[in-house]
């Protein structure tokens, strides 16, 4: 399969990450805001290594949506739609997901 084949799966399935993801993130929001209890019980449910994994995950797949949707606005204007242009901006978007996914890692953890 060809890796702007990939790109674009992923591209749609971090799309279906990112709308689950925001029922997760408004909760943890809303527990949040339900007072002091509230907070702490949000900021437990993050530090716990699953939540840290969703919120991680949550995240990444923010980032890979993000550089893949600015690869193909970039593709609209005709900057990089050439065959070798194409892959090349794949692997461009595959390595800032990639740096991204670390620094998200170490940071929340």
């Amino acid at each position: 399969m060809p890796v702007t084949a990939v790109a674009s799966i992923l591209h749609r399935i971090t799309g279906i990450v990112l709308f689950v993801g925001a029922f997760y993130l408004c909760w943890l929001l809303d527990l949040a805001l339900g007072g002091a209890g509230g907070f702490r019980a949000a900021a437990g449910v993050v530090d716990g290594w699953l939540g840290k994994v969703a919120l991680w995950a949550v995240l990444v797949s923010l980032a890979f949506h993000l550089f893949a949707g600015v690869r193909h606005l970039l593709l609209d204007f005709h900057v990089g739609d050439s065959l070798k242009g194409a892959r090349v901006g794949t692997w461009v978007v595959f390595g800032l997901a990639g740096v991204a996914a670390l620094g998200l890692g170490v940071w929340l953890w």
